[in-house]
């Protein structure tokens, strides 16, 4: 019985072939919660999958429901020793669209594939790819100490790609019973595919649409041209107004004051690659004065997710009298997130257009959280996952993109590590999603590692 047991045990599931078989089952369940036909399978991803997989390591589960959510929550508990340290872990069995059209040929989002040294298929990186591995992890660590040696609390939820409605509300009403010390789970991207990676929370997310209702119906461009206002032009003049060209955003409201000194630290050593499939960093894009990795992971974006005037797809010869763009903030710990309309709408009534409309879209907004990257806990996981693998992780203050984390931050009051296994490139949320077989393979042994010495006696004070 001995740390280096439990990891070998774990490669082994790996190796055997039998994780595979896991999770290209749950591959093959069409979770898409966008999709309100696939209810059934989000319901089926609970109690076909999910519920058997946790009660077969001990745990009690629980299905609950709320009414803004589009699937079920499964609660799961697995108390040994209350004077030990309890640890929750989260993942959700929900997926974006599987776009089936848009794969390469002999691919399917719904058929989990071996391409070289990929899998690909749909969840396998987001998101049941990273809680099978971390399930995979704490069975290693159970069937070799015989226990876990800390109390294990899990959380399931099937609405994460529609904004996790209904998330906040169940954790609310019942905070006693997934009140743990510290989130372990897994998300995202690692900074690169070589270097695991730990990071401590996410940018905030805010989505917002800008339009002009210009005049009913278009006008010949060559009879009134010169006359007419062009709502298209209004709109892109209006954009140039909060963000520059290149990129550095223009309204004080949705940027912090500075990076902390703790984030600068944490980032000194990261350089972000998407390796040999992802685009190149342009280094002239963003907020000036900081490193490609600050700009990401400690600083904010204001992005142009789509714009349309006129007919796009068979233009004509009339001056639109429409113009729409949808905008997307992100942002990190620092900004106020309902503050962001608001100060949207200043701005574009002191720089001259009043008669842009803007309101938020329909998508849930994402809250920026942040641990200090230099808490404890960040300490002893990254000196774990190090031990596991020989590497140094990277430290990120926050993931790039955006997660429901302040609902353990915030609601349950812990602290959050999440430690990934994907990378930037896995074409997550797109055709091809794929897992590198390494990354797979290391990360169940991080994660039996790192299950492992959360049993032993030295784990930061509680």
């Amino acid at each position: 019985m001995s740390r280096d047991a439990a990891i070998a045990r774990a490669t082994d599931y790996f190796d055997s072939g039998a994780f595979r078989t896991d999770l290209a089952r749950r591959v093959a369940l069409r979770t898409e919660s966008q999709n309100p036909e696939r209810k059934p399978l989000l319901d089926a991803y609970v109690e076909e999958e999910m519920r058997p997989a946790l009660e077969a390591l001990g745990f009690t589960c629980d299905t609950v429901r709320h009414e803004r959510a589009g699937g079920p929550f499964l609660i799961a508990e697995r108390i040994e020793d209350r004077s030990r340290p309890t640890v929750l872990g989260y993942g959700h069995g929900d997926v974006i669209r599987g776009l089936d059209d848009g794969w390469s040929e002999g691919l399917s989002p719904w058929e989990m594939r071996e391409v070289g040294d990929r899998w690909y298929g749909r969840g396998v990186v987001d998101n049941k790819g990273q809680h099978s591995i971390n399930l995979g992890g704490l069975k290693a660590v159970l069937e070799t100490r015989g226990k876990l040696g800390f109390n294990a609390k899990y959380l399931i939820e099937m609405g994460e790609e529609t904004g996790s409605p209904g998330l906040r509300e169940v954790c609310t009403e019942h905070r006693d019973r997934l009140a743990a010390d510290v989130l372990i789970a897994s998300d995202g991207p690692r900074l690169s595919a070589e270097r695991p990676t730990v990071f401590l929370g996410s940018r905030g997310g805010v989505t917002f649409d800008l339009w002009i209702d210009a005049r009913d119906g278009g006008h010949h461009s060559g009879n009134w041209g010169g006359l007419l206002s062009n709502p298209g032009i209004q709109l892109a003049h209006a954009i140039a107004s909060l963000v520059g060209p290149t990129g550095q955003i223009r309204v004080p409201e949705l940027v912090p004051a500075e990076v902390p000194a703790s984030v600068r630290r944490a980032l000194a050593d990261c350089e972000v690659d998407g390796g040999p499939d992802g685009p190149a960093v342009e280094p002239w894009w963003g907020e000036p004065g900081l490193t490609p990795a600050e700009r990401v992971f400690g600083w904010c974006s204001l992005e142009v997710l789509a714009y349309e005037t006129g007919n796009p797809k068979t233009p004509v010869n009339a001056i639109p009298p429409r113009a729409w763009a949808r905008l997307q903030l992100r942002f990190v710990v620092g900004v106020d997130a309902q503050a962001v309309l608001p100060a949207v709408r200043r701005h574009l009534d002191r720089h001259g257009f009043p008669m842009v409309q803007a309101a938020l879209s329909r998508e849930e907004i994402f809250r920026a959280t942040r641990l200090d990257p230099e808490d404890p806990w960040v300490t002893w996981a990254v000196d774990s996952i190090a031990r596991t693998t020989g590497k140094k992780p990277a430290i990120l203050p926050n993931l790039g993109g955006s997660l429901p984390n302040d609902t353990f931050s915030e609601i349950l009051g812990m602290r959050t590590v999440w430690v990934p296994h994907s990378y930037p490139s896995c074409s997550q949320h797109a055709p091809n999603e794929h897992l590198p077989v390494a990354i797979a393979r290391e990360g169940l042994a991080m994660m039996a590692g790192l299950y492992w010495d959360l049993g032993e006696a030295e784990v930061p004070a509680r």
